[in-house]
């Protein structure tokens, strides 16, 4: 899969998350990217300097191998 076809990038609830993150919905989103095979295929496609930037953004800890 490519980055270009997933739709992690553009998701509503990672919008919400990044408006709200405490909200209902952020907060579901933040655990549902631990999951996430999209998520996974999308974080995993893109380029390290990209990957490092939602790393910390997200403090997100998956998939840095």
């Amino acid at each position: 899969m490519e980055s270009t076809t997933l739709k992690c990038g553009d998701c509503p609830l990672r919008a919400k998350y990044d408006r709200k993150p405490k909200s209902l919905a952020g907060r579901f989103w933040r655990w549902h990217i631990n999951f996430c095979p999209g998520w996974k295929a999308y974080f995993t496609s893109l380029a390290p300097e990209e990957k490092a930037q939602l790393l910390e953004k997200y403090s997100f800890k998956k998939y840095t191998d």
